[in-house]
C-alpha cells in the first residue's frame, strides 16, 4: 500500500500538475497569482495605464487601469479566470513567471515579482485617437505608426469597455458582467483596431496604383482610360464614375480623383496576378501578426472572373483590411517602400532598474521599390480629405486646401480616402501619412457606416498626426 500510494503521488506531482492548476477550482493557484504584484504597464511617457494595488483578503492585489476605457485595445484585462489584450501576449513577464525574471530574483532577494512593460504608445496619440472616435460616435478604431520604426503610437477602438468592471473577484458579478459585456450588440470586448475585417474601398487604389507603375506599362503623367461607363466583364453591369477630365487623365489625376472606371480598367488590363502579388507585397494574406497581440490577417482574395477582377482593382469584391493594415499602407510609402514590422512594447524592465528586453525595429516586407514609393506620395500629397471623389485635381503635388490640413501650420498630409464613396451602408477609411515632405507618422482610421458624416475619418486622422507631431 505504500509503494501503491507513493506512486499515486508521483503521478500526480508529475503529470497531472499542470491539469491540477489550470483547474478554475483550485484556490491555491489564484491565492498564488493574486499574492505578488504584477508589473505596471506604462506608455512610452511614463505614464501607467495597468497597476497592482495592495487589497485585504485571501487575494492581496487587484489590478487596476487608471485610464480604463481610453486603453482598453491595448492592456486588455486581467480577471479570476481570464487574461486578454497585452496582459495575456505579456502575462508572463508581468507576472514574474518569465525565466529572465526569475533568475535576476534568486540572484537578488528571492522575491519574484513581475517586470514593468513600457509601451510605444504616446499618451496625446492614444487620447486624441480615442477622443476622435467617442466624438463621433461612431464604432470604428484608430492606428496611427512611426514609419521609420513600426512603433505603434496609437491604438484606439470604439466603443469600448472598461476593464476595470472585470477586476472585481466577486464570481458571481464577474460572470454577470462578462454576459453583459459580450451581449451587447454594438461589441465593445472587439478589438476593431487589430480584428476586425472591413472593405478597403478607395484606399485600395493605392495598391493598384503602385502595381500599374511596377508594371512599366504607366507612369503618374501617363494617360489612363477612364470612360463615365464601364462594362463589367460578362456581366449585363456598368461601373459607373461621373467625369473623370476628358475620359484619358493622367494616372495621378485619376488617382486623385479617384476614378472607378479607371482604376478597374487598370485592374483587368494587369491581371489577377499582379495585382495580388502588389497587394501580398503590401502584406495582404500574410501569416497572423503578432505585435505582441494577435492581429487577423487582411486578404486579398481569389477571383473567379474578370467582373470580380475589375471590382477587387478598386477595392470591392471581398477585398477585406483591418484598420492596422489601413495604416501600413501608408506606412510603407512613407518608410521609402520598406514596411517595419509593427510593434507595441518598448521595453520590459524589473523593479531594480534592469532592463531584460528591449525592442529592436525590424523590416517586414519591402512594398515597393523607393522611386515608386515617392511617387505614390506625390500622389497622395495632392489628395486633400476635405475634397472627395471626384474632386477635380489640377496637377500631381499641388491641390487646393491641402497645406496645414493636419492643423500644424506648414504642415502638409499625404492621403488616399474612401470616406467620400458615400453609399449607405459602407463604411469610411483614411490612411494617411505626414509631415509629407519628411514622415514622422502614419495613421489609419475606419468607421462603420458613417452615414452623412463621412468627414469624420478626415478630422480624426488630422487630430492624431497633430498629437503626434506636436
Amino acid at each position: 500500500m505504500l509503494f501503491v500510494l507513493l506512486a499515486h503521488v508521483t503521478l500526480i506531482q508529475a503529470f497531472g500538475s499542470h491539469a491540477l492548476n489550470a483547474d478554475r477550482r483550485n484556490e491555491r493557484t489564484l491565492i498564488d497569482r493574486y499574492g505578488r504584484p504584477r508589473g505596471d504597464i506604462l506608455t512610452y511617457d511614463g505614464t501607467p495605464i495597468a497597476t497592482s494595488l495592495p487589497i485585504g483578503g485571501p487575494y492581496r492585489y487587484r489590478r487596476a487601469y487608471p485610464r480604463g476605457e481610453e486603453y482598453a485595445a491595448v492592456t486588455g484585462h486581467v480577471s479570476l479566470h481570464r487574461t486578454t489584450g497585452i496582459e495575456q501576449a505579456q502575462d508572463a513577464v508581468l507576472s514574474g513567471d518569465d525565466a529572465k525574471v526569475r533568475v535576476r530574483s534568486l540572484v537578488g532577494d528571492g522575491t519574484v515579482e513581475g517586470a514593468d512593460l513600457r509601451l510605444t504608445i504616446r499618451d496625446r496619440v492614444q487620447r486624441a485617437a480615442y477622443q476622435g472616435l467617442r466624438a463621433a460616435g461612431l464604432p470604428g478604431a484608430v492606428v496611427a505608426l512611426d514609419p521609420a520604426t513600426g512603433a505603434v503610437l496609437g491604438l484606439a477602438t470604439y466603443p469600448t469597455y472598461d476593464p476595470n468592471t472585470l477586476t472585481t473577484f466577486d464570481g458571481k458579478l464577474l460572470a454577470d458582467t462578462a454576459r453583459r459585456l459580450r451581449q451587447t450588440p454594438s461589441q465593445p470586448l472587439l478589438n476593431r483596431a487589430l480584428n476586425q475585417l472591413y472593405p478597403p474601398g478607395s484606399t485600395f487604389k493605392l495598391v493598384t496604383a503602385a502595381a500599374a507603375i511596377a508594371s512599366g506599362e504607366y507612369t503618374p503623367t501617363g494617360a489612363v482610360h477612364a470612360p463615365a461607363r464601364l462594362r463589367l466583364p460578362g456581366a449585363p453591369a456598368y461601373l459607373e464614375t461621373g467625369r473623370c477630365g476628358n475620359g484619358r487623365p493622367t494616372l495621378a489625376y485619376a488617382f486623385q480623383a479617384s476614378c472607378d472606371t479607371a482604376f478597374a480598367a487598370i485592374g483587368l488590363q494587369l491581371g489577377q496576378d499582379l495585382l495580388r502579388e502588389q497587394a501580398e507585397a503590401f502584406g495582404f494574406n500574410a501569416g497572423q501578426l503578432r505585435i505582441p497581440l494577435l492581429a487577423t490577417p487582411s486578404r486579398y482574395p481569389p477571383v473567379e472572373d474578370r467582373t470580380q477582377m475589375a471590382l477587387a482593382a478598386i477595392g470591392h469584391h471581398d477585398n477585406r483590411v483591418t484598420p492596422l493594415m489601413v495604416a501600413m499602407l501608408s506606412a510603407a510609402v512613407a518608410n521609402n517602400g520598406v514596411l517595419m514590422r509593427p510593434y507595441l512594447v518598448e521595453e520590459a524592465r524589473l523593479p531594480d532598474g534592469a532592463v531584460i528586453n528591449r525592442a529592436s525595429p525590424v523590416p517586414y516586407r519591402t512594398a515597393v521599390p523607393p522611386m515608386l514609393a515617392r511617387y505614390l506620395a506625390a500622389m497622395m500629397t495632392a489628395v486633400s480629405p476635405d475634397r472627395g471623389k471626384g474632386a477635380e485635381a489640377p496637377g500631381l503635388s499641388k491641390a487646393p486646401g491641402v497645406s496645414d490640413v493636419t492643423g500644424v501650420p506648414g504642415v502638409r498630409m499625404a492621403a488616399k480616402t474612401a470616406a467620400s464613396d458615400g453609399v449607405p451602408g459602407e463604411h469610411a477609411v483614411i490612411t494617411a501619412f505626414a509631415p509629407a515632405e519628411a514622415p514622422e507618422v502614419a495613421v489609419g482610421v475606419v468607421l462603420e457606416r458613417p452615414g452623412d458624416r463621412v468627414d469624420a475619418v478626415a478630422t480624426i486622422a488630422r487630430a492624431v498626426i497633430a498629437a503626434a507631431l506636436r
